[in-house]
């Protein structure tokens, strides 16, 4: 008999402790409240009859940064949240890590390879073990996405040797005029 009323205890306990969570949140909110009203004051004051001016949007953004902070204490403190789901660690391990590839990849491999490597971790990571097929159908994406950026847009996106070969391509199927 003693158990159940253990388990009780235990539970009305969890109730009333706040949600930590939450409450970091809530630090965060507040910290960058105070990072936005601080470097607020360090910009120019505006017109002199104005009484809006380039202080007021960034006041109104801390204001509204602390409002939700303190809101966000208050939602802790009463267990307001909703009951959050366990989550996995792998799916966000092979998604990261398809960031960092990807960073360490774009210059010396380019845009292409490094982008349809960041594509197969990344479907990785939702669930798919075909690596044969999402890397290179990354790579061929990423290409399409660099051909329209680089040559139809005039972005400047890294070159690697598949885009460099790309470019050689189209320039031999396709002679720009004038050049005979």
């Amino acid at each position: 008999m003693n158990e159940p009323v253990a388990q009780t205890t235990a539970q009305t306990n969890e109730r009333r402790r706040p949600d930590r969570a939450a409450l970091v949140i809530a630090a965060g909110l507040l910290v960058l409240a105070a990072i936005v009203a601080w470097d607020t004051t360090r910009l120019a004051a505006g017109g002199a009859y104005a009484r809006v001016g380039p202080q007021t949007i960034p006041y109104a953004i801390a204001c509204c940064l602390a409002g939700l902070g303190i809101w966000t204490i208050f939602a802790a403190l009463r267990r307001d949240f909703p009951e959050r789901e366990h989550q996995e660690a792998r799916p966000v391990l092979w998604i990261v890590g398809g960031l960092v590839m990807q960073m360490l990849l774009l210059r010396l491999t380019g845009f292409s390879i490094a982008t349809g490597v960041l594509f197969a971790l990344v479907a990785r990571g939702f669930g798919e073990r075909r690596m044969w097929l999402s890397l290179p159908s990354g790579i061929l994406i990423a290409a399409f996405v660099w051909l329209v950026f680089a040559r139809g847009l005039q972005l400047s996106l890294p070159a690697g040797p598949p885009e460099q070969a790309l470019v050689w391509l189209l320039q031999t199927l396709f002679p720009p005029p004038g050049a005979a």
